[in-house]
Parts: structure tokens; sequence; C-alpha cells
């Protein structure tokens, strides 16, 4: 049992120094998209080019998704592609994978984008702040 929790604390860590749950949506989409033009639906709907673009772009969209959670020091310009790229499967990829892989592209590449990686998480800043107060009350400075 405590070889799990350690596995575990050390996938936490891992999370925490890079915009994790960005990286995660936007393979998300990437991977949706490219199953619904993959799906064996007897409707669907195809608009636009019926090429390489149709598969390339979410390919690239999963490619980016891994690359902001692998390598987050490139994370600006991933989630830039990445917002570009799921914009640009609206028109070649069954309208982004019917908005749901558009959706996740663009809201996994916004969070992407507007991580920070010099801040702490927020539970250990609250904890933080409130012995700071408790410090300050007993000492009376604020």
């Amino acid at each position: 049992m405590g070889g799990r929790a350690g596995v575990r604390s050390a996938f936490r860590r891992w999370r925490a120094d890079r915009p994790f749950w960005g990286g995660v949506l936007l393979a998300l989409g990437g991977a949706e998209i490219l199953l619904t033009m993959k799906a064996s639906m007897k409707v669907v709907l195809h608009v636009g080019m019926q090429g390489l673009a149709g598969y390339l772009l979410p390919a690239l969209m999963l490619l980016l998704g891994l690359l902001v959670l692998f390598n987050p020091a490139q994370r600006l310009f991933y989630s830039v592609t990445g917002v570009l790229v799921s914009l640009g499967s609206w028109p070649t990829s069954n309208l982004g994978g019917f908005f749901v892989g558009l959706v996740l592209g663009v809201a996994g590449s916004s969070l992407a984008f507007g991580w920070l990686p010099d801040q702490e998480p927020r539970r250990r800043r609250q904890r933080r702040r409130l012995r700071q107060g408790e410090g300050a009350a007993v000492t009376g400075v604020q």
C-alpha cells in the first residue's frame, strides 16, 4: 500500500508541474474528432474538404495535447496552435466532431495558455495565508 501512495504522490507532483487538464482536453478533442471521422454511422456529415485535412487536423490536435503534457515549456506555442487547429476542424472534420471535439480543443488550449507555472496550488496558498494570519494576530503585526 505504501508503494501505491508513492506512485500517487509522484503523479500529483508531475501533474502540478504542467497544464495537465489543458493538455488532456486538447488531446481528447482531437481523439473525439478522429473517432467521429471513422464512425460507422449511416448518416455522417462531411462538410468541406474530404481529404487529408479532415484527418490531419484532429491528429495534430491529439499531438499538440500530448506535447502540452510532456513539454510544458512550449505551452504557449502549442496552445495557440491548438486553438487554430481546433477552429480549423470546423469546416474539415464533421463540424469539429459535431461541436464536441471543437469545444474540447478550444477549452483545453485556453486552459494550457492560461496556466501559470510559478503559482502554488491554491490549497497550499490558503493554508499558508491562514498560518501567517494567525502568527500576525499573535505578534500583533499585520
